[in-house]
C-alpha cells in the first residue's frame, strides 16, 4: 500500500479545512472493538470492601482500556447468584464472570483448593510466583477447563488470623468437640483433631458466637474481623491461620465467552486482573496493622497456637493430601509439582527473607 492510500484508509485526509480544525479520526483499533457487556457476580458482599473494591478497580480498568466498549457490571454476593453457586452460574452461562475463592468448591473436587490455599502451603508471594512463573497457571488452566471456565488470579488477603475463641485453646484436648466456624480444607484438617467444623455465612457469624451456638470462628484478619464486631463476643484472637498462609482469589470466566473475545480484550482482562490482584494485597497490608492496634486497645488478647496443635495439624494436613493424591488424578497432577515448588521456594525464603525478617522484627520488638 502506498503512502497516499494508507493515509486515506486511515481517515486522516481532510476536506479543504486546515488539519488543526478537523477532529482526528479514532484509532482503527478502537473502531474495530466490539461492544460487550458482562455481568460479574461476586461471592463477597460490599462490606468486605478490600475485596469488593478490587473488583470495582478491575471493571473500571477494563472499561477505560477499551474506551468504554467492554463493560462489566458488578453484583455483590447474593444479589443475582448465591455466593457459593457462582461457579455453576459461570459454567452454564447464567453470568459471564465471577470473583470468588475457588476453595469454596471443594465439594466438587478437592483440587479447587490448590488455587486458593492449602493448609501449611505457600505464602502470598510464593503462591503468586508458583501461578505466574512456576507452571501453576498452565496446570490450573487444564483443571478449570474441565469446568468450562478460565481462571485469572484476582487478589490475595495474605496470611490470615486463626480466629476468635471464647475460651483459651492451649492443647489438643481443648480442641475436642470445639464447634468452630471454619470451612474448606482447614475444616477437614481440624476435624481430624476433634474439632466440629461449622459452615456459617458471614451475616450469621456474630449472633452464632454471641449465643454460644459456636465456640469459635475464623473470618479473615484484623481489618475485616473488626468490621464484623467479633471482638465484642470473643476476646481470644489466635494466630496464624495455618490453613490460609495466603488466600488467593480468582476471576472465573465462562470458557466460551473467553474464546469469543478479541485477543486485545483478553490482554486487557489479564492486565486488569493483575492490577486488581496487587491492589487487594496492598489494601490488606496497609489496613490490618491499624485494625489490630485498635482491637488490642479494646481488650483483645492475642494468642499463638501452641506447637502441639500446629504439629498435629501439619501431620493431619499432609496425610490428607497423600490420601487424596492416591485416589484423585486431578489433585495428584497439580499437587506433586506444587509440593516440589513449595520445597524449593521454602529453601530460598529461609536464606534471605526469613533471616532478614526475623532480625528486623526482633529489633523492633526490642524497641530499637
Amino acid at each position: 500500500m502506498d503512502r497516499r492510500s494508507f493515509i486515506k484508509s486511515a481517515g486522516l485526509v481532510t476536506t479543504g479545512a486546515a488539519v488543526g480544525s478537523v477532529p482526528l479520526a479514532a484509532p482503527a483499533i478502537a473502531q474495530s472493538m466490539p461492544t460487550i457487556k458482562w455481568r460479574l457476580a461476586s461471592s463477597f458482599p460490599k462490606s468486605t470492601d478490600a475485596i469488593f473494591n478490587s473488583s470495582e478497580l478491575f471493571a473500571k480498568t477494563v472499561s477505560e482500556a477499551t474506551d468504554g466498549k467492554f463493560q462489566i457490571q458488578l453484583y455483590p454476593a447474593g444479589e443475582i447468584v448465591p455466593p457459593l453457586q457462582v461457579l455453576d452460574a459461570v459454567q452454564n452461562d447464567t453470568i459471564e464472570i465471577t470473583h470468588t475463592a475457588s476453595y469454596y468448591f471443594i465439594g466438587k473436587d478437592l483440587t479447587f483448593a490448590i488455587a486458593t490455599s492449602l493448609p501449611f502451603g505457600l505464602n502470598t508471594r510464593q503462591q503468586q510466583a508458583w501461578i505466574y512463573q512456576g507452571g501453576g497457571q498452565a496446570l490450573l488452566d487444564d483443571f478449570f477447563a474441565k469446568y468450562n471456565t478460565v481462571m485469572l488470579l484476582g487478589g490475595n488477603t495474605g496470611t490470615q488470623m486463626g480466629g476468635w475463641f471464647r475460651k483459651e485453646v492451649t492443647s489438643l484436648d481443648d480442641l475436642k468437640g470445639l464447634k468452630f466456624r471454619v470451612g474448606g480444607v482447614g475444616g477437614k484438617v481440624l476435624s481430624a483433631l476433634g474439632v466440629v467444623p461449622q459452615q456459617i455465612a458471614a451475616p450469621d457469624i456474630y449472633p452464632s458466637l454471641e449465643k454460644g451456638t459456636i465456640d469459635a470462628t475464623e473470618w479473615v484478619g484484623p481489618y475485616d474481623d473488626e468490621r464484623l464486631g467479633l471482638f465484642q463476643v470473643a476476646k481470644y484472637y489466635y494466630y496464624p491461620s495455618f490453613w490460609e498462609g495466603s488466600s488467593a482469589l480468582q476471576y472465573l470466566i465462562n470458557k466460551q465467552k473467553w474464546e469469543e473475545l478479541p485477543e486485545s480484550y483478553k490482554a486487557v482482562l489479564k492486565a486488569a486482573a493483575a492490577l486488581a490482584n496487587n491492589d487487594m494485597t496492598a489494601a490488606y497490608d496497609a489496613r490490618n496493622f491499624a485494625a489490630l492496634k485498635r482491637l488490642v486497645a479494646q481488650g483483645v488478647q492475642l494468642r499463638p497456637f501452641s506447637r502441639e496443635i500446629l504439629d498435629a495439624a501439619y501431620d493431619a494436613a499432609f496425610a490428607l493430601y497423600d490420601k487424596e493424591a492416591a485416589t484423585n488424578a486431578s489433585f495428584k497432577k497439580i499437587y506433586e509439582p506444587w509440593k516440589q515448588f513449595r520445597a524449593e521456594s521454602y529453601q530460598w525464603f529461609r536464606v534471605a527473607e526469613y533471616n532478614f525478617d526475623s532480625y528486623v522484627y526482633s529489633q523492633q520488638a526490642a524497641g530499637k
